[in-house]
């Protein structure tokens, strides 16, 4: 019969044969974790949704974060018979990304292993806390990337070619299909969690970092020195820095304070060359943008001598100089993450979505930023910064209720 792994102060190490999946399962001890460190990632016994009784996904999916309660207990979600780590494929638009879906320990995070680039809200991290409380489950895995390791890719390719995946989820909005592998020998589960402490020193968030601070929040809370502690694991999903994509995240503005058109332009004109496109456009390179203003589509570019004032800082984002010399000294939007005028929209979405949602609103007009590459988000995490609110986003993206951790407080 398949074992579970369980959470005591004493453990015994066992090999043993699941009958589920045909492969020897390895029993870890608490001892064993606490020598290793940083240990990365840990299995857990995920929760998984009975796709024979949903008929819409991207419907269903949508509601798990509020309902995922009366979906688990109307019988919608089936309890894996013992630990695993999970391989996540994502098909579709053009290319496939795969990743590894384990635990966290938030011990890492708060050592700094874990590297955060965005300050958190306290209302948010209260929404997470309670619905963390509610439900007894993490429903949506965060997700970190972290450097390519060679030997990790070839682990999770050669799965994939050998074994069968046990669930898939196919997604009509977006046109991806997701697919998942249970890893659940003792052997490959070892190695994954040998390499991860050997040769990835940091990973990154790219998604989720309210859940990371009000799972940590909740960890403090019910002790660090509690080994029982339910929340020192947090699901992660791991994409290698090869397997993540960052998108533009642009900007829909309400109103000009005050200003006309013509001396808003005029305002702009002091901080950019401007020229006038023929067509709707996105920026081509860092340090441009384009504006849609009253029809209009017009090409900006950071004059030199505003580069100029920011040369010795390592990294320069367009993002922070439009927070700073646009929405702060013109617009007089003091804060771009409470300021009900500033509306964001993700650049994975057609930059007509984003012509019609501003031409729906008298007096709106929209900033569209070129991405943030990936070199510099990982130079302003490695130093401990932070990026300005919405600055990215990050491709793929686990959907909520795929993979759920239960567990009992």
């Amino acid at each position: 019969m398949p074992f579970r792994l369980f959470t005591g102060r004493a453990f015994l190490i066992c090999v043993l044969h699941s009958a589920f999946c045909n492969c020897p399962f390895l029993f870890f001890s608490l001892r064993q974790l606490n020598q290793a460190e940083p240990m990365h990632i840990q299995p857990f016994q995920a929760v998984y949704p009975d796709m024979g009784l949903i008929t819409s996904p991207d419907h269903f999916f949508s509601t798990v974060k509020e309902k995922f309660n009366d979906y688990w207990e109307s019988g919608f979600y089936h309890r894996l018979p013992h630990e695993g780590m999970y391989i996540h494929r994502i098909s579709g638009a053009g290319r496939t990304f795969i990743g590894l879906i384990a635990c966290m320990d938030v011990n890492d995070y708060m050592r700094g292993e874990v590297k955060k680039h965005e300050n958190t809200l306290a209302a948010s991290e209260q929404k997470q806390i309670h619905l963390l409380l509610k439900r007894s489950s993490q429903v949506k895995p965060i997700m970190l990337t972290y450097p390519n390791v060679a030997e990790i890719d070839k682990i999770l390719a050669a799965y994939i070619k050998n074994n069968d995946h046990f669930l898939e989820a196919t997604f009509e909005g977006t046109g991806e299909l997701h697919r998942f592998w249970e890893i659940c020998d003792g052997a490959t589960v070892q190695r994954l969690q040998k390499i991860f402490s050997e040769k990835v020193p940091a990973t990154y968030i790219a998604d989720g970092h309210h859940r990371t601070s009000s799972t940590v929040t909740m960890y403090e809370r019910h002790g660090a020195e509690n080994a029982g502690n339910v929340f020192r694991w947090l699901p992660c999903a791991l994409y290698p820095t090869s397997e993540v994509e960052i998108f533009d995240f642009n900007r829909i503005i309400q109103g000009l304070n005050n200003f006309s058109p013509a001396s808003f332009m005029a305002k702009l004109s002091k901080l950019f060359e401007i020229d006038v496109l023929e067509e709707m456009q996105k920026p081509a390179k860092k340090h441009e943008l384009t504006l849609f203003l009253e029809q209009e589509w017009y090409r900006l570019a950071w004059r030199p001598e505003i580069l100029e004032e920011y040369k010795k800082q390592p990294v320069v984002l367009d993002v922070s100089l439009l927070n700073e010399k646009v929405m702060g000294d013109i617009l007089h939007i003091k804060d771009v993450r409470t300021d009900a005028r500033v509306k964001y929209h993700q650049g994975t979405k057609p930059l007509s979505d984003l012509r019609n949602k501003t031409l729906k609103g008298e007096g709106r007009f929209a900033f569209c930023l070129f991405p943030v590459t990936l070199k510099d988000f990982l130079a302003i995490s490695d130093a401990g910064g932070t990026l300005p609110p919405k600055s990215t986003w990050f491709e793929p993206r686990i959907r909520s209720g795929l993979l759920v951790r239960r567990f009992q407080i």
